[in-house]
């Protein structure tokens, strides 16, 4: 790399640190590193949240999946920016009527009970540390194309520095940080794109040096395959606790929805850009490792000077997700796991100070995950299994309908899991018989048990009140 282009790498690290450490300061309680205070106005939730949920998976992950199959897992992962657009109309809002939440896990406990808050909180930071574990692998990935270092130092750098600024700093550090990462990544991104596409002679050679199946809406997939995909994206990461939490630093409802689904909107330009930049790869580079497509192209195809501020648009786009996921993870485990069942009596200084060590080895943890992971998509997928079938359907139902039965939620929790561990890990390739992946075959079940047991349970208190 240029030492041009070195310099502008090291100067946004450097911009990270220091917002870091002046957000420091703000931060005198658990509210503020939870949710900074209630006081994130729409375009500022707008930019975090954007920032958050278009990371690894969403750059490089979707450049690499359109290196290899076309614009089709373009459109099958579309399901979430549609997911995101219909939880900012009809959920977000209804978010801020839980005064002082600060997790998903908070207003589970509203709803079905203390147990079902300890369930969430456990699904919740298994969650959090698996998708936190691939935009790792992401980071390592970025170092590795652009410097040639091994991936698993780059991992270490990367991570090191989100580490430092996320811990001090807590949710204000984040969303400041998340701010300016969703400006570079919004300008400097759709440029690659923009110099790439004129690099191989415009849209029309574009089009004329690619496969034509690249260009189809299902390209090679089965329908049950695009199903699969689209309704993996549909639910695995919808309303999971970074962006939950983001509604609930919102400071009113019409805040939460403009900002939540605004993001949503938005998400539907970036897919387009990081999709292309795959395609454009394979063209310039056919041979490459499909998660390289992006980094090579940011390496070879662009001029000195904008190499370095394109490296750490990218690097913003992981570290963004990254950082949001690190903060949620150390919230939930002291919110929903340790201050109600461990020691309910922590005063707010130690909750502070706990939050910041979790957040330390959960980060060490989420290394290690990336360590062993092989694909960014992958890594994501595999961490979507644990969201859905498990919290997803009682969290809606429980907001949207006021629902409260702590037997349903338990039940349809546990049942979603079995399901999908069976299904993913179990004897037989039941997705290969039945065609429903485990995550679809989870969701199902889950919804079904919630319904059953709901249902019962109201019946017999119908029944013991016209007794009684």
């Amino acid at each position: 790399m240029n030492l041009i282009d070195l310099l502008g790498l090291l100067l946004y690290f450097a911009i990270l640190i220091l917002i870091g450490y002046r957000s420091a300061k703000k931060v005198s309680n658990s509210a503020d590193f939870a949710v900074a205070g209630n006081k994130i106005i729409w375009p500022v939730l707008f930019a975090t949240l954007a920032a958050s949920f278009l990371g690894g998976g969403a750059s490089m992950g979707r450049a690499g999946k359109s290196f290899d199959e076309g614009y089709a897992f373009m459109f099958a992962a579309s399901a979430f920016p549609i997911a995101t657009v219909l939880a900012g109309l009809f959920i977000a809002p209804r978010l801020k009527r839980y005064t002082n939440a600060h997790t998903v896990g908070d207003i589970m406990g509203l709803h079905f009970g203390a147990s079902a808050r300890l369930f969430t909180g456990i699904f919740s930071l298994v969650f959090c540390v698996g998708i936190l574990g691939a935009q790792a692998l992401a980071v390592g990935t970025v170092f590795h194309a652009i410097l040639g270092i091994e991936v698993s130092t780059g991992i270490l750098i990367g991570m090191a520095v989100v580490l430092l600024y996320s811990t001090v700093g807590g949710m204000w550090a984040v969303i400041q940080t998340d701010v300016v990462q969703f400006l570079m990544l919004a300008i400097f991104l759709p440029i690659t794109m923009i110099i790439g596409v004129n690099e191989i002679g415009g849209p029309a050679a574009l089009i004329e040096q690619l496969p034509s199946g690249h260009f189809s809406l299902m390209g090679d997939y089965s329908v049950g395959m695009f199903v699969s995909i689209f309704i993996a994206f549909l639910l695995g990461e919808t309303l999971v606790p970074p962006y939950t939490q983001r509604a609930l630093s919102a400071p009113d409802s019409r805040h939460a929805r403009i900002g939540y689904s605004v993001a949503g909107g938005f998400g539907f330009l970036f897919y387009f850009v990081s999709s292309t930049i795959g395609l454009i790869a394979l063209v310039m580079y056919p041979s490459i490792s499909p998660d390289q497509a992006m980094p090579a192209l940011i390496r070879d195809a662009l001029p000195i000077g904008i190499t370095g501020l394109v490296l750490a648009s990218l690097l913003a786009v992981v570290m963004s997700t990254a950082d949001s996921y690190l903060n949620s993870a150390a919230v939930i485990f002291v919110s929903d796991i340790y201050k109600p069942f461990i020691d309910p009596n922590v005063s707010e200084n130690k909750r502070l100070w706990i939050e910041r060590l979790v957040n330390l080895l959960i980060g060490a943890g989420a290394v290690v995950f990336a360590l062993y992971a092989t694909s960014i998509v992958d890594a994501l997928l595999l961490s979507y299994s644990l969201w859905a079938p498990t919290i997803l359907i009682p969290f809606v139902l429980g907001v949207l309908l006021d629902l409260k039965c702590n037997k349903a939620a338990i039940s349809a929790m546990l049942a979603g899991a079995l399901v999908t561990i069976f299904w993913k890990w179990g004897p037989f390739d039941l997705q290969e018989a039945t065609g429903f992946t485990a995550l679809i075959a989870g969701v199902l079940v889950n919804i079904l048990v919630f319904i059953v047991v709901y249902r019962l349970f109201k019946s017999h208190k119908t029944l013991a009140k016209s007794n009684a």
